[in-house]
């Protein structure tokens, strides 16, 4: 049986605003020795609009070789339970157990003195997670060959840019053997290119090397490709702990039912404006493997649903708008004027498989009145990684370009 590598029981944190803040473990441990955290932690008002509690009454394990995935609306509180678990703020009450070195990358340049270079920043790291200098030589070529930031090496890392930093900072978490790994959505500044070498890294260090990791992301796809468990925080409470597809199945329920539930004179809290109001958009794939991966055979279905409301009559034309990572627009799709009362209005499209190449995509929705007012544009409302698949008979490598058909190519020869 695997062993525990974390443990949290009954972890919750409390802040007071504009008192405490976001306190450091050195602030934590000052209040503690001086014997007035308890009392200085204590509520006066539940009620007050200045006291919350991030999280209450958190409660999981973490076995080795696991990769976890923690999801949630911003403000559930996953990042300050990544805070907690790499010691960098202690808990209010409960207790949190790791058994292994921890890399955390929590925000862009964690762990980086401005100051110093990036070679001298990559042994800085490798000595605060204990290693010795030969350890990190050994490793040094590795980093900076997946990093791509050779030629800026002894160049001070105040001047790179975030893709720069981030690109280092995860190569040296990933590679000085960290037991485990703690990453937040902090991934989402690198380009395309090194989203994905970043996935396949992370797939390949728990897989191989029996790394366990907690990874944090909003793009429910790549949670779906690299985790094998899931948990879903709410309003800093475990709401779903469990295996991937089903903790995924249990998030889209809870957001389905979160916008449903309001009625007409609660539709402010819905993405939109005055003319639109987005109740939900979905992408629902045709799986043809038992892994539950979109690959580029996959079938897409594309589903949303928002309330229509005009003052003036006129057409309701819209646009669906599918646009590589980088932000190349592949193609869009527009519907037919038509000429709808005010209420609900549900749309659907489809991507059929063998026709995107693989990649990480994002899709946006248009709203268009008379063919020329746009009423609300809901830019990057859904994002999903297409991956490639081959059968046992292809020996080519990557295809190029941004579409892959499968239109036949066939050849005769005459005799």
């Amino acid at each position: 049986m695997a062993k525990k590598l974390i443990e949290a029981e009954n972890i919750s944190k409390y802040y007071r605003l504009g008192v405490l803040g976001s306190r450091s473990l050195k602030e934590d441990l000052k209040h503690w020795w001086a014997g007035n955290l308890k009392k200085s932690l204590e509520p006066t008002d539940p009620e007050s609009k200045r006291d919350i509690w991030a999280l209450r009454d958190i409660n999981f394990f973490v076995q080795q070789g696991e990769v976890l995935g923690l999801i949630g609306k911003n403000g559930a509180g996953k990042s300050t339970l990544l805070k907690i678990i790499s010691r960098i703020t202690l808990p209010t009450t409960g207790r949190i157990s790791g058994n292994g070195r921890i890399a955390s990358l929590l925000e862009v340049g964690t762990g980086f003195h401005g100051e110093l270079t990036g070679r001298e920043n990559i042994y800085l790291n490798g000595n605060i997670m204990g290693m010795k200098k030969k350890e990190i030589d050994r490793k040094f070529d590795e980093i900076i060959e997946f990093s791509g930031v050779s030629r800026f090496l002894d160049t001070p890392v105040k001047r790179y840019s975030s893709g720069m930093y981030v690109r280092l900072a995860f190569s040296v978490a990933a590679h000085l053997d960290p037991e485990i790994l703690v990453i937040d959505e902090v991934l989402a500044v690198g380009d395309a290119e090194f989203q994905q070498k970043s996935m396949t890294k992370i797939k390949s260090i728990s897989r191989e090397e029996g790394k366990t990791i907690l990874f944090v992301s909003h793009n429910i796809q790549t949670i779906r490709n690299v985790c094998n468990r899931a948990l879903v925080l709410d309003m800093g409470k475990i709401v779903a702990l469990g295996d991937t597809e089903s903790v995924l199945a249990s998030y889209a329920k809870l957001s389905r039912d979160q916008l449903l539930d309001n009625d007409f004179s609660q539709q402010a809290v819905l993405p939109g404006n005055d003319n639109i109001r987005i109740i939900r958009v979905e992408l629902i794939p045709k799986y043809l493997n038992q892994f539950q991966v979109i690959d580029i055979r996959t079938d897409l279905s594309i589903r949303f649903e928002f309330i229509y409301q005009s003052k003036e009559a006129g057409d309701l034309m819209v646009i669906l708008q599918v646009f590589k990572n980088s932000g190349e627009l592949i193609f869009e799709l527009a519907s037919a004027d038509y000429n709808f009362k005010n209420g609900r209005v549900k749309g659907e499209s489809a991507i059929p498989g063998n026709f995107l190449n693989d990649g990480l995509y994002y899709i946006s929705l248009a709203f268009v009145k008379n063919s020329s007012t746009r009423l609300f544009y809901y830019e990057s409302c859904l994002s999903f990684d297409v991956e490639d698949y081959k059968d046992s008979d292809s020996n080519y490598g990557k295809w190029s370009g941004i579409v892959r058909p499968a239109f036949p190519l066939n050849l005769t020869q005459e005799h």
